[in-house]
Order: structure tokens, then sequence, then C-alpha cells
């Protein structure tokens, strides 16, 4: 709140004042302190007058309408009373001889009431100057007191009664209360329901502890308020609302009550709005404000939401505090009176009074204060301190002008500061003003008065005119200029004028139906917008003639209307009233002509007034004469924030579309990152005629059909034309028809009707445009119309369609048949099917055939077909009309299957079987064709082949029972099987002796069940091998076993391996011992070989028992002198090992190096290299042992040997060995000699064993050496040669994997095809040197 003036007389210092405002109008205080005067002052704090008293002021009062003050003072029986429209004061004689205490006027009619201290009432109507004595209404001293609306007066006295007395004094109740009464006051208590209209309510302060509340229509029922001892006593209270009672208290609370009934006695607020003390309270209607004084401070709320603190006022040099509140009847002033006798006014309210050029606003700050600032340019508000209150303002770019009733102060507005131009005094009094650069332009009492603001006064007044001119008629009743026109509107025949400033030539005039009362021109003066007699809205262009723009929706209680003053958005205004502010979007170029469209609305502040619209916000006056912006809730999309959700971001596109705000809408559907969003834009861009965006948008959503077409319209300068074309791309059809037909190329309107399939709308088209095209459209309507079943006047159409010439014969074609399509369909056959046989299309025959034939007349339905080509379908009708000759003549050209079946049905009945099996064979009928070779033609060999070729299952059974016949019960039970009729083949197994056939025959596709039959039967039969077999199959584990182990001798190996599999697949610890028992001879005494313990073991899974028995099997095998099986056993358990990933036994791994060193003995020796074989044979020779039925072949080879490799100290040591008396006489005799000569004679020399690097640790050690000395690893082998493996020269057998050195593997492959380990074949190319030989290298492979 702003303090306007503060009043602080000598006279009242150090005393508390007394003083009253004006009433309905506001305009003057009255103010009385200790001194023997009331000062009366205007609104803005000049003295306008001072009436002297003989004494003191007692009170004073204005009356209802605020023309006269009412003044009664100490000493003095006069009654002061000052006029305050001619400002002359008088006085009248009371006549009361007794002081007077008490003043106050009606609030409806000029009778004042005034009572004395001695309880008398004299009651004065001002109107007929009637005074009416009452004396002795009261006993004492008449201290407060309050008129009705419906003129009764309630009194109350010293005496502690309260009086209700009518308009001539007469008392009409009174009551009795406990202490002295104060502050009475009229009102209407809340009830459910009102009883009587009216003030009907009397409530009183009694002693300032209670509140008094009686109803005159219950005066037998008064209720009485009290309230918290901490509140203090009761200072004011005040009624407001619907029955709501705000009460002020002395300790600084502040509480609001309610007078219903069912609410009385419960607080409904309560505040401790002042820490010490309250001393008054006070409410604005008006506002809807309530206000409390205390301490030095003053509070005010807001009446709707009384939590909320409205305003604080600190007033800091008030030590001894405030006393009074009290605000003029229109709320714009609160007055507050203080302890040491000064008074303040504030502005609460002011008058929204403000005016805009451009982005120029002037706007009332206070009352004799206008500031005037254009912030969107950066200038700083500018204060003007003007000479009377204005009631209107107006402003230009370079002036501004104040004024009221009928006169204006002008300003200059220049970069020298403010000045003050002139003041003008016009001939009526001034409705309305506009300015803009150079002229004013004043609304005077049906006429504009235009003149210039600067310049000489003679030519000021040449360059004045007055508006309307006289072929004008009416009276104006709105204006409003811009830079180069004015325009107004009258209140006859609504003529809209626009007149150009310049020569003064009326530029164009529209007329509406009813009278125009506001006009608003865009800042160009290029759009207008009008508002007529019955608040609708239109919008036309002055300066182009073109036609009224109706505005859809527009609201009835309309007051003001602003255009944007962004540039980009020209054609954007906002209409508004008291609460919303309505968007609307003008659009000329569009596929619909020039468009308005409302957007949206937003909701406006309270009491606030919009001046200026920029880029989507409004710039409002507040009634604190400060301004608001209020962001439109139509451009929520130039908010800047990634919080926006998914629904958010399409509303904002929606609002950015409707204003064309492109560049928005590309960013937004950017943000949104869907096809729809795009696809609205693109709709939008079509609608705008904005082709180049329009492709960008399309682009972006991958319609590559729209950017395409919209291509092939770019460069049409036919505007129409060009918004046919886009209204199209819309599905506006009719939109688009009407611009085709008004373009330069009208035929494009039938050619879009042609595509979209509207026919009617086409031949109406082709009738106007182009009668030739007739014919055409005719036959594509026809063939839609027999499409949908409109059969006649598709004949009517194709009948229209044909057109005689040779250059569309194809054409005629069409048309010919569809005549002779649509005369079936009527009934007339003969013509139809007559044309359809003359016509050259087989696929109209076809087409005829079929529609005969849904008629049912089968013959000529046929005849088509057959004329057709179509002979399936015409031996299928023949077919249906028992025409079988016809159907035999058109047999070998028909390839249906269904037709030969017919034929050959038909055929069978007749007897002739051989042409009924031909054609159950041509249609593939394989049942029934073995049926007839069968029963028919006896001829079981063509039976049985087709049986085996179509694996027919009810053939199968037929030939079966065929055989079953000729008691050839082995191909009976094959037939059976194969025809699924297990059980019966079954059973003719039994019951003939055939079951192992059966067996056999049924294979693996027979059931479990079928197993355990088999198996029961030989069971039966004694046949213990196949009831073990087929026990097994169907799961019977130890049925099987059992069998199997009592099969005879002659089937012992088949049945152990049979046992060894049933036991493998059981698994099943029982089993698993009784067959170990067996095979160890526990049962029968008789150990069988070990190798089918390895077997078992193997198919348990036992590996590691499996190489245990291996390492058992290749030690007899060796000993045996079966070094090659043996060696075999161990490979394969090595590499079974290996595979299920187990550890290889040390045993085993040594056993397989030793025997494969034999092995490649013979290789060596073979190929001629002595040295390797040598090397071989004494790895061989120092490990004999392993070798007991060869020792001495094997050290005599040795000998040998070594002896030609020149390794002579081994050959020495071998020989030495020999001559030992167990092995000497063994000796082969054709070696004897030369061995005992070696021994006799010895040699020691010995070629040395190269050296070659360990591949774990590179330690050097010889080649032959698979122990490392350094590294303690067992190392691998190479199995070609015998050697330890090099990291550098390292190979692997594709097959078992075992590792050789890829330079001997290679020279031994030259003349081996087999690996030497696995046997398997094997060449160089498969051979493959390994460059990285880690995974070879691990040791955990080998157990130690």
């Amino acid at each position: 709140m702003k303090r306007v003036f503060t009043l602080a007389d000598r006279s009242w210092h150090g005393s508390t004042l007394q003083y009253k405002w004006q009433k309905t109008l506001g305009n003057y205080i009255a103010v009385s302190g200790p001194d023997s005067s009331v000062k009366i002052y205007d609104r803005h704090g000049q003295k306008k007058n001072e009436l002297t008293l003989p004494g003191r002021c007692i009170a004073m009062d204005w009356d209802k309408d605020g023309d006269t003050l009412a003044v009664i003072a100490e000493k003095s029986s006069s009654i002061h009373l000052w006029d305050a429209n001619v400002n002359k004061s008088s006085q009248i004689d009371s006549g009361m001889r007794d002081q007077m205490s008490f003043i106050l006027w009606s609030k409806t009619s000029p009778l004042l009431a005034v009572g004395t201290a001695k309880g008398n009432l004299l009651i004065y109507n001002q109107l007929t100057s009637r005074k009416i004595p009452v004396l002795g209404k009261h006993t004492k001293r008449i201290t407060c007191g309050c008129w009705s609306s419906q003129n009764l007066l309630a009194l109350g006295s010293e005496d502690r009664t309260i009086t209700i007395s009518n308009h001539e004094g007469d008392t009409v109740r009174q009551m009795s209360v406990r202490a002295d009464p104060a502050d009475i006051q009229f009102s209407v208590m809340k009830t459910d329901e009102r009883s009587s209209p009216g003030e009907s309510t009397v409530s009183v302060a009694v002693g300032k502890k209670t509140l008094f509340l009686y109803n005159l229509n219950d005066p037998d029922n008064p209720i009485e308020l009290a309230f918290q001892p901490r509140y203090g006593h009761i200072i004011s209270y005040r009624w407001y609302g619907d029955g709501y009672i705000m009460i002020g208290f002395s300790q600084g609370y502040f509480v609001v009550i309610s007078t219903h009934i069912k609410e009385i006695g419960q607080e409904l607020f309560q505040a401790h709005n002042h820490k010490d003390s309250l001393t008054s309270v006070a409410i604005s209607p008006t506002l809807n404000k309530a206000a409390s004084c205390g301490d030095n401070s003053i509070k005010i709320h807001d009446l709707s939401e009384l939590k909320e603190m409205h305003a604080i006022v600190n007033l800091d040099d008030e030590t001894k505090g405030l006393d009074q509140l009290s605000w003029t009847d229109d709320g714009q002033l609160l007055a507050v009176s203080t302890q040491r006798g000064t008074l303040h006014v504030f502005l609460t309210r002011l008058p929204i009074l403000g005016a805009s050029w451009g982005t120029h606003l002037a706007y009332l700050t206070s009352l004799l204060e206008v500031t005037v600032s254009n912030q969107l340019e950066g200038e700083s508000p500018v204060v003007i301190a003007v000479e009377v209150e204005p009631s209107f303002i107006a402003v230009g770019p370079d002036h501004l002008a104040v004024g009221m009733n009928n006169r204006a102060w002008f300003y200059s507005l220049g970069d020298r500061g403010v000045q003050k131009m002139k003041d003008v005094e016009y001939l009526g009094t001034i409705g309305s003003m506009c300015l803009n650069s150079d002229y004013a332009a004043a609304l005077l009492d049906g006429k504009v008065q235009v003149h210039m603001i600067e310049g000489e006064e003679q030519e000021e007044q040449r360059q004045t005119r007055l508006f309307p001119d006289k072929d004008i008629p009416g009276r104006i009743l709105s204006h409003a200029l811009t830079n180069d026109f004015l325009f107004y509107s009258t209140d006859q025949a609504g003529m809209v004028v626009c007149v150009l400033l310049e020569g003064w030539q009326v530029v164009s005039r529209f007329s509406l139906s009813v009278a125009v009362r506001r006009v608003f021109p865009d800042p160009n003066g290029t759009r207008l917008v009008v508002i007529d007699d019955k608040s609708d809205g239109f919008l036309l262009c002055p300066t182009s003639q073109e036609d009224l723009q109706d505005i859809a929706g527009f609201p009835p209680s309309i007051t003001g209307l602003l255009w944007e003053n962004w540039p980009a958005d020209r054609g954007v205004f906002v209409a508004y009233d008291d609460d919303k502010a309505y968007t609307y979007a003008f659009h000329k170029n569009t596929i619909y002509g020039p468009q308005v469209e409302l957007v949206g609305n937003t909701k406006l502040p309270f009491s606030q007034k919009p001046l200026l619209l920029y880029n989507g916000e409004l710039v409002c006056q507040t009634q604190s004469g400060q301004t608001s912006t209020v962001a439109l809730s139509t451009h929520t999309f130039l908010t800047h924030t990634h919080t926006h959700t998914v629904e958010e971001l399409r509303k904002q596109l929606t609002q950015a579309l409707q204003l064309k705000r492109f560049p928005e809408a590309w960013e937004l559907c950017r943000a949104l990152g869907s096809v729809e969003g795009w696809g609205d834009m693109g709709r939008a861009c079509l609608v705008h005629m904005e082709l180049q965006l329009a492709g960008r948008v399309y682009r972006m959503s991958s319609n590559i059909g729209m950017v395409m077409s919209l291509e092939d319209i770019q460069g049409i300068e036919d505007k129409n034309l060009l918004a046919g074309h886009l209204a199209m791309f819309l599905n506006e059809y009719n939109r688009a028809q009407d611009l085709y037909l008004s373009s330069s190329c009208p035929i494009a309107a039938l050619e879009m009707r042609r595509d979209l399939q509207h026919w009617d709308s086409a031949l109406m088209l082709a009738r106007r445009l182009a009668q030739d095209q007739i014919p055409f459209i005719s036959k594509e309507y026809a063939v839609q119309l027999e499409f949908i079943g409109e059969y006649v006047s598709a004949l009517a159409h194709y009948e229209k369609g044909l057109t005689l010439n040779t250059q569309f014969q194809e054409h005629d074609e069409a048309c010919e048949g569809g005549v002779a399509r649509m005369s079936i369909r009527m009934g007339d056959i003969r013509k139809g099917a007559g044309l359809a046989i003359q016509h050259p299309s087989r696929t109209l025959k076809k087409d005829c055939g079929a529609i005969l034939e849904s008629m049912k007349q089968f013959s000529e339905a046929a005849q088509l077909y057959e004329k057709g080509l179509y002979y399936d379908k015409a031996a299928s009708v023949y077919i249906r009309c028992k025409n079988w000759a016809k159907v035999g003549e058109l047999l070998p050209q028909v390839s249906s299957p269904k037709i030969h079946l017919q034929y050959a049905k038909a055929k069978e009945v007749d007897g002739r079987y051989q042409e009924a099996a031909q054609a159950y064979e041509s249609a593939r009928d394989w049942d029934n064709l073995i049926r007839v070779l069968l029963e028919h033609l006896n001829s079981p060999e063509d039976a049985v082949r087709i049986v085996r070729e179509t694996q027919s299952i009810d053939g199968a059974k037929m030939v079966a029972r065929f055989f079953l016949r000729l008691n050839d019960y082995g191909s009976a039970i094959q037939f059976l099987v194969l025809s699924h009729c297990n059980d019966e083949a079954f059973q003719l197994a039994q019951q003939h002796r055939q079951m192992e056939l059966y067996a056999d025959i049924i294979g693996s596709e027979a059931t479990q069940e079928d197993y355990q039959s088999i198996a029961l039967y030989f069971e039966a039969e004694k046949t213990h091998l196949q009831a073990g077999r087929f026990f097994q199959k169907c799961g019977q584990y130890s049925r099987a076993l059992k069998h199997f182990l009592k099969c005879p001798n002659s089937d012992d190996n088949l049945a152990i391996e049979m046992a060894i599999e049933t036991v493998g697949q059981a698994k099943e610890d029982s089993l698993t011992n009784q067959l170990i028992d067996y095979l160890m001879g526990e049962s029968d005494g008789m150990p069988k070989d070990a190798k089918y313990l390895f077997r078992l073991y193997m198919a348990l899974q036992q590996y590691r028992e499996a190489a245990r028995t291996a390492i058992i099997i290749a030690r007899e095998e060796q000993s045996a002198g079966n070094y090659r099986h043996a060696h075999d056993v161990l490979f394969s358990m090595y590499t079974e090992l290996k595979t299920q990933e187990i550890k290889i036994p040390a045993e085993m791994n040594t056993n397989l190096m030793i025997l494969h060193s034999y092995i490649l003995v013979k290789v060596h020796v073979k190929r001629g290299d002595h040295l390797k074989g040598a090397r071989m044979l004494i790895r061989v020779s120092n490990n004999i042992s392993k070798f007991p039925s060869h020792i001495v072949p094997i050290l005599t080879s040795a000998v040998i040997e070594c002896h030609r490799a020149g390794l002579r100290n081994s050959a020495f040591s071998f020989a030495a060995m020999l001559m030992r008396p167990e092995y000497r006489n063994k000796i082969d005799p054709k070696y004897r000699k030369k061995i005992e000569a070696m021994v006799r004679r010895p040699d020691t020399s010995e070629v040395d064993e190269e050296n070659t690097p360990c591949p774990s640790c590179g330690f050097q050690l010889p080649q032959n050496e698979l122990l490392c000395i350094s590294c303690k690893n067992n190392l691998p082998y190479c199995i070609a040669t015998g050697r330890h493996m090099i990291k550098e020269d390292w190979s692997v057998c594709p097959h078992c994997e075992f590792p050789a050195l890829y330079s001997q593997f290679i020279l031994l492959l030259e003349t081996e095809t087999v690996c030497p380990m696995c046997s398997e074949s094997l060449s160089v190319n498969q051979v493959k040197k390994i460059s990285d030989c880690s995974n070879y290298l691990q040791p955990d492979q080998v157990e130690n």
C-alpha cells in the first residue's frame, strides 16, 4: 500500500482525532480534533474548507449520497451542515435545550437522527425541513445508534436499554441489557430460512465483554455471546458476508464467528494480529478485505482466505500507537488516525486506468501520478505528476494525454524528458481519447474531434477535423487511431469507416446489420476487429476490401482487445473480460481462405486489466498501481524446460501449430520424437500452404509418398490450384474440388474424383468439363456398381460406356463383357450367353459360366466353360447334370482328381472296372484302386506295388486280408503291420509260429506293449536269447538279464554282449553284481574272458575300473605275444579316458608307450632307418620282461639293428645278455656264431645320441629320453619316431590327437598311409604344424 498523504495539524497534537469519509464518492474527509473546528480535506490531502464551531466537535456524519456533512458541538444546540456540492455551510436550530450527544443520517432517506445527553431524540427531514422531537426516549445519555435499511432506528443509552423506533420516532421494541451498550448495528443473521427480507437483527456490544444479538422476528430468544477473557474487551466489530462477524479485541486478537444457529458460538478464525493492543477494525466489501490496526501497524486480510496476510503496513514513527481505521466506500483509500493526533491516508486500490501504444504503457500509479514505461525496449519508467485525478489516459509514441470532463492535458515524452505542453478544453465531455505521433482524437458526445498535438495554433486549427462527415449518418460510438488511419463506428447502419489521415480521405467503409460499439485495429491498421451491439465479433481488412470474418465462439462479455506486438505474431490478438483472456489467431493464407481460430483461454488474476500483449505475455495493470505479467496458457511452448511430460508436449505442439509458430513446433516435434507429432505439423504446414517446410517435416517422419507429392506441385503459381492439391492431400475433397474449379485448371477436380472413385461427382464434372470422358467414367462406375450388386445401374452405365470407336476396342470389349454379365444377371440368359460366346475373352466366358452355374443353368454354364477351355469346370458342371458322355469326352483334358473320382465311381457302378481303375488312379484314390484291383480285376501284384509305393493303410489292410485268404501268413503279417494292425499281426504270428518274422517286421515302430508281448511269447517258447532281447527293449532289464544268462553256449558270446548292454542301460547295482559274478565264474565255476568285464565297465561308464581291466587284458595279450591287440586295447581305453576327462593311469601310459615303441621298430626297419629302429629296440629291450613270449627274438633283433646302426656298445650289452644259459640255446642258429664272436671280441664304440630341448623347460637331453632330469616331467613322445617332442616341431594326428614331430611325421607319411598310433588313414595334407602347443603340455593329464 502506498501512503497518499498525512494530516498533522498543530492544534491536534497529542490527542485523538475524529474523522468521517464522504459516503459513496469518498472525495472528502472531515477531521476534528481538540480545537473547536472541523477541517475538510479532499482525497489528495488538500484542505477544502474549515467549519468553526462554538465548542469541541462531539459527533459528525455524512448523508447517504455524501452531499451534506452534519456536525454537533459542545455548548451549542445547533446542527452545523456543510454542502459538498457548493462548498457552503449552514446551521439548523435543533430546539433541544440539553447537550446533543449523538448524530446519524439514515441509510436510505434524508433523515437525520440526533440524540441528547438526557435521552431525548430529534428526527430531522432535510428534504421537508420537518423536525420530530421525541422526549424521554431514554432516561440517560444516548451513546450509540444505527439506522436499518427499512428506516428503523436502534438507539443505545447509558440507562442500559435499547430502543427500536420507526422513522416517525415511535418506539417499536425496547429491551434491557446488563451493561452499557455500545456500537449498535443492524444486519441479517445467517439462518436456514429467511423469515422476512431486510435487516432483522440488532447487534450490540454490552459492557465491552459480550455481543448481544436481538432478532426482531424472534424477540423472545435473544442471544448473548461471551468470549475468552484472554482476548480482552471488545474494541470494535463488523458484519460481513452471509451473516459473519469480525471482532477486534483489546489484547490484539482478531476473531471471526458465524451467526448461523448451527455454528453459533464457534470461532471460524482467530489470529493474534497485534502483540500489545488492537484499537480498530474495518471492512471494505468492495475490496473483500478486512483491516485491523494496533501498536504501530496495520494488517490486511483477504476475506476469502483469512489465513493469508494480504499486506502489513508498519508506521515506525507512531510510537504512541494507532487509533481508528476507516475505508472509503469504493475501497480506494484507507485512513488511520493515531494517538498523537495525526491522520495517514493510504491508497489501497487505484482506479484501473491505463493505455498503450505499441510497447509503450501509461498507467495510473497514484491518484495524481501517471507512469510511462517501455520495459520491453529497455527504457526506464518515467513518473509524471498530473494536475487532476484523471478519468482517462491516452498515450502515443511521443505524447501522453490525461484528462477529465471536457479538459485534457498533453505532455511531451521526448529525449529531453517529460514536458507539459498544453491543456485543451473541448466542447463536450470527453468519452475517450486516442493518440498517434501527430494527432489526438477525442470522442465528444457522438462525434470525434481530430487535431494536431503539436504545432502553431493556426495550423492546428486548420488541421482540426470533426467526424462523422455529413454523408455518414448517426453518432460515433467508438474510435481508434493508428499511425496512418482513423477508424470509427456509428450507431446507424452498423457503419465502420476507415479514414486516411493524410488528406482525410475515406479509404473504406463497411456496414453491419447492427450498430458497432467497439473497434480495435492492429498496430499497422491492416486488420480490424469490431464488436457489435449483439456482442458478436468480426475481423475485417480495411485496406483490401475482403469479406468480414466471423469470429466463432466470441464471448458476449468481452470488455477489451489487444493485438500482439511481437513482430512474428502480427495475426494474434487477445479478447478479454473480467475473468479470462481469449487468444485468437488470424491466418490469412490457408487452403480455407482467411481464418480466425480460437486457440484457448487464460484465467486472469482478480481485478487486473490487460494493457499490452507481447510474445504470449500479457502486461496487466493491478489495483495497486503496479503492472504484472501473465503468461498466456496458449503459449506454454515458450517455457524452456526439460520436465514436460509427453501429454504436455503434445498440448504445446497443438498450441504452436494453431499460432503458426513453426520454429517452436519443429523443436517440440524433435523433443517428442514421434511420427504422430511430425504428422500433425505436416498437416498444419499444408493448411498454411508452407510447401518447403512441409517437405522437410515429412522427410523427418519418413513419409516418402507425401514428400514426392509435394515435390510434384512445386512451382505452381496458381494459388487456388496449389491450395486444391493441398486440400486433396488432407482428404478435404469437397474443398479441393471448389478450389480446383476456381483455378486455371478445373479439369483437376475431375481427375481427383476419378482417382477417388467418386463416380457420381466425376460424371457431373465430366458433363461440364470433358464430355469425351463420360464413356470411360461410366465404365469404371459400372464396374463398381457391379461389385456392390447394383446390376440395373451397372448395365445402364456399361451401355453408356460403349464408344463404338475402333481406337478404343479394348474399352468397348470390357463394356460388352459387362453388358453380357449384367444381361445374365437380369435374366436375359440368351442375350448374355450369346454375347459371351461371341466375345474373344476366355475370362468373360468363365465369369458368365459361374453366374449361370449359380443360377442353376448348368447346361448353358457347361457350354460356356467348354468354349472358354475351362475343361475342369465344364466337366464338373456336366457331372451335375449327369451328362457322362460329355464328361468322358472331356476327361483327357481334365486335371482335377475330384472329377476323375466322380467319373470312376460312375464307371464302377456301370461295371466297367478297368476304366474305373484308370480313373481312380488319375484321381489318386489309392484305396479304391486297390479295392478294384483285388476284388474285380484279380491283380494282387499291382495292388501290392501300389501299397508299397503309397504306404496306404487301408490298402495294406485289404492286401493283408487278401493274402490271409490265400494262407500266405508272412505276407499277411507284413501288410497288417504296414496298416498299423499290430494286434492282428501278433495274433496271426502267434497262431502260425511266425513271431520272429513279426518281430523283424515290426522293427523300431513297435510300442513297449508290443515288445512285451513278443518277449512273453519267446519266454513261453524257451527261446532265451529272443526273450531277453525283447524284455530289454521293453525296459524289463532284470528279466532280460535272467534270459541272457540262461542262453546255451552256442549263443554265449552274443548273449553275454547283450547282457552287458542290458546292465549298462539298467544301471542297477543288483544286476551289475549278478553279471559280474557270472563273468567271474561264481555261478557256474567257469570264468569268462576278461574282455567281457572290460566291456561291462565301459557300458557302466566306470572308466577307472575299465582302465584297470584294460591293463590286465593288455598284459595278458602281451604275455601271449599279441602285441598289436594289446596296443589297440590300451589305445582305445586311453582315448575313452581322455574324452571323459579322466586322468590316465601312469602304468597304462607307460605300457602304451613301450608297445608303441615295439610297433615303430617294424615301421622304421621296413623303411631302412636302422638308427631309429635300434633306438626303439633299445627301449623295448630295456623293458624285455613285458615281452616274455619273444625275449630271445627281440634281443637278437636288438643286437643286429644296434650293430647295423653303429651302436656297438649297445649291441655288445644285448649280445652278452643272450649268452645267458636260459637264452643261449634259443638263439636262431644262423645268428648264434655272429653273436658269440661279438661277445668274444667286444667293440665298445657307440654313436652319441643327439640332444634336443625339453618342451617343458628347454633343458637339453637325449632325444629318445622321455623323463626330464631338470623339471622331472614325463615328456610327450612322437608317435612317428618315439622321441620326446620339441616345441618348435609340433603337430598332432587329426584323428587321435597324439603328438608327432612335424618334420618326422611328414617323412613317415611319404611311405605310410596310416597313423602309427590309431591306424586311421592319413595323408601329408591333413597334418598341420602347431605354433602354440601349450594345451598339449599339461602334466596333470597322467596320474603319477
